[in-house]
């Protein structure tokens, strides 16, 4: 029942050649699988990028910096198509000498990996003895042995600053099962419920929650203390349960973690989380955010302990909100607001040694930078900047490395220079498939909108573009609604895998996508079929201008509010497109509202239930009420346990295309969530994308 462990499987791994050998873990004598990256034959002779070759990539993150700045360890990832699984495990490599260590080899799953404060061994997460359990090794990898011993396994842990506790997370069981209710009744197979929130994102509630637990630091932990007892709430929230959002104060006598202390009917329509305080000596917490409605997440304190900065939103129930640097005085009790003059977002807080500079993450124009902010003048310098996304940072010193992608190479580690933003790359994780295979060149133009703005729009070309010939063109909807099309290397909708099938992708920065200001972001809400329809329409038709697009060939393709977008364009798009994918999109705002479970989004979104006296406008942008307008083929995508944007979605809109006659296909995946995460399904879902595509725009 580990379904809140979360293992982040998204990025890359060192110039290294993987070859399909294998290995005797240290521990058990099991052979282990080193998975290949080799390309076959074919694929290099091909040297473009395909599904298949995208599931070669090793998959970087998590990295953390040794005490004394000298080493790093990180998390890679490594799929089997044939096994249909991932593994993963932990590697080091130096800041200074470039050497790759690969740390673990445990078919299996390795990660997690945190220096001891000392910097002389390593703890991280194994399930090598069934559970998720804190095992710890030399820096070497030498010496591994197993520290805990906790009855159903840990989902996290972190070491405290003094290295004499540890906090774990771990599943609670609070609420009785139907199966424990009625014990005489093994085979029955039901789900009850009498309030809200009884699912969440793609699982049932199952009468746990994810508690923290202090403990004493030993080499045989069986138990700790719950900070949480009876609490039927998350800590970290639910559903992506980021650790992040707890930690320990520099003295390790305090421990910060956020929490919504809230339940049923108040948990779905509600983003009011709190950053709580719990005071190991005396086990009193107490709420330093109360009265703030918004989210307030990512709690850092600084190096004195004096002072927490932590991520807040002002707005309850508006999850997209502008993302606000606050920093607490414990002292004076007083909040501050550093960020008020600077219109971005504020991500990945971390305070230097001296305690009056605090470095973060931001967004500009489709971009993620690093930033520092000082802390008494409220000063803001930009560190790095350029045609990439940084997702994660960390420092030790004078030392500061950050995973970095863009939309021509997956996460890789860099070494950053702060004062020149020289940035060195450390890890060359996939080079040996970069050096079998051509990415096409990304593009970034302004495009003037309908009432006279600018929007940043993402060109990528086919890698072997020739100007004098024309290309079918894919019109990109950006999903969240809220989400940059930023600089990201996704292992789902790749970009350079369309432009290696000849496809030239229009990404437009439509209205209400953060990285241009809060004005621009906002400006989606409750506007769904409005301005940010036209910007889409804005995009495609500039680019549609140049000689090598082939206006005839023009398709539509998105995700989550890109799908919502599909089926809108699909009723007012003017026979520009021959044809649609829509994947997991919106249908029929009515039915969504009532099955969706974070009902905050839509009361936001929509400004209300349907019910509503006067029922909000928001409804009229329903794409159902459009659907006598459809004229286009279309390829319809949904996960079975997709909670956010239920299947029923797709299956209308389906069922409403065949009815009309219209030509349409529907992918139901019964496992897979709003996300196609599995290889083979992965797979299956590039190659009848394509065969879509080329169907309709290659004919």
């Amino acid at each position: 029942m580990f379904k809140k462990i979360v293992i982040i499987l998204g990025s890359a791994l060192p110039i290294l050649f993987f070859s399909c050998t294998q290995q005797t873990n240290q521990q058990t004598g099991k052979s282990t699988k080193v998975f290949s990256q080799e390309l076959t034959p074919a694929e290099k002779d091909g040297g473009k990028l395909t599904p298949e070759i995208l599931w070669k990539f090793g998959r970087v993150d998590d990295a953390q910096l040794s005490p004394d700045g000298a080493q790093v360890v990180y998390n890679v990832t490594f799929y089997d198509i044939n096994k249909d699984k991932g593994n993963a495990d932990i590697w080091r490599i130096g800041t200074a000498s470039g050497k790759t260590t690969r740390l673990t080899t445990f078919e299996g799953a390795d990660f997690n990996a945190r220096w001891t404060p000392d910097g002389k061994r390593i703890g991280y997460m194994s399930t090598q003895s069934g559970t998720p359990q804190l095992w710890e090794m030399d820096p070497d990898g030498n010496n591994k042995r197993q520290i805990s011993h906790i009855d159903g396994g840990i989902n996290h842990f972190e070491y405290s600053p003094d290295s004499k506790n540890i906090y774990y997370t771990k599943d609670v069981k609070l609420d009785q099962t139907p199966h424990e209710k009625y014990p005489d009744l093994p085979k029955a197979d039901v789900i009850m419920a009498t309030d809200l929130m009884y699912r969440h994102w793609d699982q049932w509630e199952d009468g746990a929650y994810s508690h923290i637990f202090i403990t004493s630091y030993t080499d045989d932990i069986r138990s700790g203390k719950d900070i949480m007892p009876g609490e039927r709430w998350d800590a970290p929230l639910a559903p992506y349960y980021d650790h992040s959002e707890i930690t320990w104060s520099p003295d390790g006598k305090k421990l910060a973690y956020t929490c919504k202390k809230l339940t049923g009917k108040n948990y779905a329509v509600s983003t009011n989380s709190d950053i709580y305080l719990y005071d190991l000596k005396s086990g009193e917490t107490k709420d330093i955010t109360e009265g703030m409605p918004g989210y307030d997440k990512y709690p850092v304190f600084s190096p004195d302990a004096s002072q927490l900065a932590w991520m807040s939103m002002a707005t309850p129930g508006y999850e997209s909100d502008k993302q606000r640097l606050f920093v607490y005085d414990f002292e004076t009790g007083k909040k501050s607001y550093l960020t008020s003059d600077f219109d971005q977002n504020v991500a990945n807080m971390e305070w230097d040694d001296s305690g009056k500079k605090i470095y973060f993450i931001s967004g500009i124009n489709a971009t993620y930078q690093i930033y520092s902010i000082d802390v008494p003048s409220r000063n803001i310098k930009m560190i790095t900047s350029g045609k990439h996304d940084y997702t994660g940072f960390c420092r030790q010193g004078d030392v500061m490395i950050g995973t970095r992608m863009s939309m021509s190479m997956a996460t890789e580690i860099f070494k950053i220079d702060e004062v020149s933003g020289n940035e060195t790359q450390l890890t060359h994780t996939n080079q040996s498939i970069y050096n079998n295979i051509k990415m096409g060149n990304v593009k970034g133009r302004w495009v003037k909108t309908t009432d006279n703005k600018e929007e940043l729009v993402w060109v990528i070309y086919p890698p072997d573009f020739d100007s004098t010939k024309t290309y079918p063109t894919l019109l990109y909807c950006q999903g969240g609604p809220q989400s940059a099309v930023s600089q990201f290397f996704s292992f789902r909708w790749n970009f350079q895998i369309m432009a290696a099938s000849d496809y030239i992708i229009v990404a437009p920065n439509r209205r209400g996508l953060p990285t241009f200001g809060t004005e621009w972001n906002a400006e989606i809400s409750g506007d769904y079929g409005g301005q940010n329809m036209k910007d889409y329409l804005s995009a495609i038709d500039a680019v549609k201008k140049e000689p090598y697009v082939d206006q005839n060939r023009l398709g539509c393709v998105g995700a989550s509010y890109g799908g919502y977008s599909v089926y809108w364009l699909a009723g007012h798009h003017n026979k520009r497109f021959k044809c649609f994918i829509s994947h997991c999109g919106m249908y029929n705002f009515e039915s969504f509202y009532a099955a969706t479970e974070e009902t905050f989004f839509p009361n936001h979104d929509f400004g209300g239930p349907y019910w509503q006296k006067p029922k909000p406008k928001s409804y009229d942008f329903s794409p159902h009420l459009y659907v006598q307008n459809w004229d286009t083929p279309i390829l319809i995508i949904t996960g079975g346990r997709d909670f956010r944007i239920p299947y029923t979605e797709s299956l209308q809109a389906f069922n409403a295309a065949r009815l009309r006659g219209i030509p349409a296909k529907l992918l139901f995946f019964p496992d897979e969530s709003h996300f196609v995460s599995k290889p083979q399904d992965a797979i299956l879902w590039q190659r009848e994308f394509f065969s879509w595509l080329d169907k309709y725009l290659k004919k």
